[in-house]
């Protein structure tokens, strides 16, 4: 719930919510080639996976792991939510 409606306000929002207010609202062509690096950062990831044999592995904790370790998800997935906008924020300006 908002207390206030400041639109300076930005850490009233969790960072998912602000994240795709400002997906919804920055410049396009910035927004694709961030989230186009997140994509790429994927595609690595899970190449590196796939040449250490650890690709099974990988979907068992795609599984499991939010569920297991919910608090420790959430965070990570809030880091790489603050982690995008700053970027997208940065070039905007």
């Amino acid at each position: 719930m908002k207390l206030f409606e400041d639109d300076d306000d930005y850490m009233v929002d969790t960072p998912k919510e602000n994240f795709f207010s400002i997906v919804h609202s920055a410049n396009k062509n910035i927004v694709d080639m961030e989230i186009e690096k997140l994509i790429e950062r994927l595609a690595i990831a899970e190449k590196l996976l796939e040449d250490n044999g650890l690709e099974e592995e990988y979907e068992r904790e795609v599984k499991t792991f939010p569920f297991s370790n919910p608090g420790e998800m959430e965070e990570r997935k809030n880091s790489l939510f603050i982690e995008t906008v700053g970027a997208i924020v940065s070039k905007c300006e």
